[in-house]
């Protein structure tokens, strides 16, 4: 039917390792960033920009940092909560320090400072991995977490301990702080978030990543390749906690609009985790899928019940939530461990060979 490659023909390496190979995949594509860039910030609402739409893309930028890490190196890390940490009071020490220089600027280099701190604590994956290098990355969540709690310098030696966002603008507009209209922050949110999924694409598709998937499958025989364990690694803890750094400095300048130390907790590198193994390990649209369905599924069962016409309370709401994506993630990993992301792929692969899929 009309989702079908026949007459695109690759008559070159780049083509065949294009990031949208087929023609259906870009209009699509192009369809989805119109309706995000344009329909979104004139239809959507404060209400539904605020609540479901800026948390929603900050957290998928998080999980896409994870899965470059976990999904596509093999390498397991408890620690994204304390680097998106490491993010967010960077950004706050160097927009206070330089308030002249433009925010968008701070939420991207905030995000290198995020990148040294994850090499350093990568250091032990050359020797250690699986259970043990999660103990390692755990031990630096904690670390961390303790230097944001008992570091006041970190908030220039603020009473609250807290993050408290200043005022900033873009051409005259402001684009944090109380005076920021959602719609602003959404753009400028959706903006970093496309290009840095952009970026990550082409580095998966490109050398770097085929060397991070062939330490992934087999680091041993990766080495024997000539692929260098210890920067091939490295690079993955870098570009990873990139990431993270830059999704928790959106979190906080972006979406909270303040933060404290306990925004930063064990709990958000489980969520983010979790997001990575339901959306699905080694994807990329996968993560923009769990992030979806794991922060969005609360506000579904605090507001469907409602409209239905039944009274359902917070706590029970609370307890559903967990026990709802507790049980996906057992089933997901006995039944579908590559998660969303495969359930699409498989769709797309049969509507390809419609109508005798197989």
């Amino acid at each position: 039917m009309f989702y079908r490659e026949a007459g695109q023909f690759k008559t070159n390496y780049a083509d065949d390792m294009a990031i949208f190979p087929i023609l259906q995949d870009k209009i699509g594509v192009a369809l989805i960033l119109a309706v995000a860039f344009i329909a979104v910030p004139m239809f959507g609402g404060s209400f539904f920009i605020n609540a479901v739409m800026i948390p929603f893309l900050v957290f998928a930028l998080a999980a896409v940092g994870l899965n470059l890490l976990t999904g596509y190196t093999g390498l397991l890390s408890l620690g994204n909560a304390g680097f998106m940490g490491v993010g967010a009071f960077a950004c706050y020490k160097l927009t206070t320090a330089f308030p002249e220089v433009n925010i968008i600027v701070w939420l991207l280099v905030s995000g290198f400072f995020s990148a040294g701190v994850g090499v350093f604590f990568g250091l032990p994956s050359l020797r250690i991995k699986g259970f043990y290098l999660a103990v390692t990355t755990l031990a630096a969540q904690f670390f961390l977490q303790w230097c944001f709690v008992r570091i006041p310098w970190l908030t220039n030696n603020n009473i609250s301990g807290a993050i408290e966002v200043p005022t900033r603008t873009l051409f005259g507009i402001a684009i944090t702080g109380p005076n920021a209209l959602p719609e602003v922050r959404y753009l400028v949110v959706l903006s970093i978030v496309t290009l840095l999924t952009l970026v990550a694409a082409h580095l998966v598709h490109g050398r770097i990543g085929r060397m991070w998937m062939a330490v992934r499958d087999m680091d041993i025989a990766a080495e024997l390749m000539g692929i260098k364990l210890l920067p091939t690694k490295l690079l993955a803890f870098a570009v990873s906690s990139f990431y993270a750094g830059v999704a928790g400095a959106l979190m906080v300048f972006l979406y909270l609009g303040s933060a404290e130390p306990d925004a930063f907790s064990i709990n958000l590198s489980f969520l983010i985790l979790f997001m990575v193994i339901i959306g699905g390990l080694g994807s990329l649209i996968g993560s923009f899928m769990g992030a979806a369905f794991i922060f969005i599924l609360p506000i579904l069962l605090r507001y469907l019940p409602q409209s239905l016409g039944f009274s359902i309370g917070a706590a029970t709401i609370e307890h559903l939530n967990y026990m709802i994506i507790g049980a996906l993630i057992i089933a997901f990993l006995i039944v579908e461990p590559h998660g969303l992301a495969r359930l699409w792929q498989t769709a797309k692969q049969k509507l390809r060979t419609w109508p005798f899929p197989y």
